[in-house]
């Protein structure tokens, strides 16, 4: 698994806090170099079955600085024929021979962060985009791309349950192959922090509620907490992420781990342009392993396996997590199916306290 990471927007969008920024011609000419000679210093030749560029939003580089990256892996890697290769986009960013090109270079999957389908709602978010510009740009890339996944959010200032309805409708209008949802957060260092934007919670729990029970009946099975797909069309990048894979994360303030290290990049842009060194973050225990284990795979809908915990681990996970799971039993957030333990889907909407209990 590899992750490239690509700070730059055309605009930070209100809520952000995502590792972004506004960047010129020459900071994205000096990154692109600096990236490639990452690869260059820690490519290991070894297979590669996902690859993901996120961001910010990569497709504010040119397609020649793309294909420069890609590259660079070709030549430090072992990129598996059926790989599947992802590339986050914004409406407004990409036109018809932009995908084109992203075709050709060998990307199979495109994730458009769409957000809403409401003009108004989109320009809360400061978003470059329109509603009829969304629309356009899934449209094209279905053209070029047979995997396309959506972002779509909830919770945001003056947004509806119905505002969210005909957004969800619209997606699977659109008939699009994946889709994420993320509710809003209000984080310190974003502009909707600094203005004193709040959510209200029970509107936010009551349209996590419809999308969850809706996106089923529309075609899109629920696999992971945040995400569904038409079935076939799950992120195979991310479940890596969740099942514990190994992965690279080349980029400033990218992430690697290699089943025992776990190793970080310099977030500031500038700083990395100059010194490109991963740093280590911390050495993962055998007991952050197990913990790991639990509250990342129970994000999947399938949960994880008292089998594959005990050949991993060399212990049952009952001897380790028995009372953490028996308590979260008795409240109802868990399940225990022969060898699976699972999310019930009330347990679903309540993760992260469940997550937590794993943390002994």
């Amino acid at each position: 698994m590899i992750y490239v990471h690509i700070p730059f927007c055309e605009r930070k969008c209100n809520y952000c806090a995502f590792n972004s920024k506004v960047g010129g011609a020459a900071e994205k000419i000096s990154y692109v170099e600096a990236l490639i000679s990452e690869i260059n210093l820690r490519g290991d030749n070894s297979t590669v079955e996902t690859i993901y560029f996120g961001g910010g939003t990569p497709t504010t580089l040119t397609l020649n600085q793309l294909e420069k990256i890609i590259c660079a892996l070709d030549k430090n890697f072992s990129v598996d024929e059926r790989a599947e290769i992802t590339i986050e986009a914004n409406p407004g960013t990409v036109n018809e021979d932009y995908l084109r090109g992203l075709k050709s270079l060998g990307f199979n999957r495109i994730s458009l962060g769409v957000q809403s389908f409401d003009d108004e709602l989109l320009k809360i978010l400061g978003r470059i985009h329109t509603s009829r510009a969304a629309i356009e740009t899934i449209d094209h890339a279905k053209n070029f791309f047979a995997n396309v996944s959506v972002d779509l959010m909830y919770g945001l200032p003056n947004q509806s349950l119905i505002d969210l309805k005909k957004s969800v409708k619209m997606v699977a209008d659109l008939n699009v192959q994946h889709v994420s949802i993320y509710g809003l957060e209000i984080e310190e260092g974003t502009k909707f922090f600094d203005m004193g934007v709040t959510i209200d919670e029970n509107l936010c729990a009551d349209m996590y509620d419809f999308i969850t029970e809706t996106l089923p009946t529309l075609g899109y099975n629920r696999y992971e907490i945040s995400n569904f797909a038409v079935k076939n069309f799950e992120s195979r990048h991310n479940i890596g992420y969740w099942t514990g894979k190994k992965y690279f994360g080349f980029g400033a303030g990218a992430h690697s781990f290699d089943g025992k290290l776990r190793t970080s990049n310099v977030r500031d842009v500038a700083t990395y342009i100059k010194n490109n060194v991963p740093i280590i973050e911390e050495v993962v225990t055998r007991q952050a392993a197990m913990e790991e284990f639990c509250f990342l795979g129970l994000r999947m809908v399938e949960g994880i396996s008292a089998k594959t915990f005990k050949d991993k681990f060399n212990v049952s996970i009952f001897d380790v997590f028995g009372a953490v799971i028996n308590k979260n039993v008795q409240r109802g957030l868990i399940k225990v199916d022969g060898d699976k333990i699972f999310l019930t889907a009330r347990g679903m909407s309540l993760g992260n306290l469940v997550f937590e209990d794993f943390l002994l």
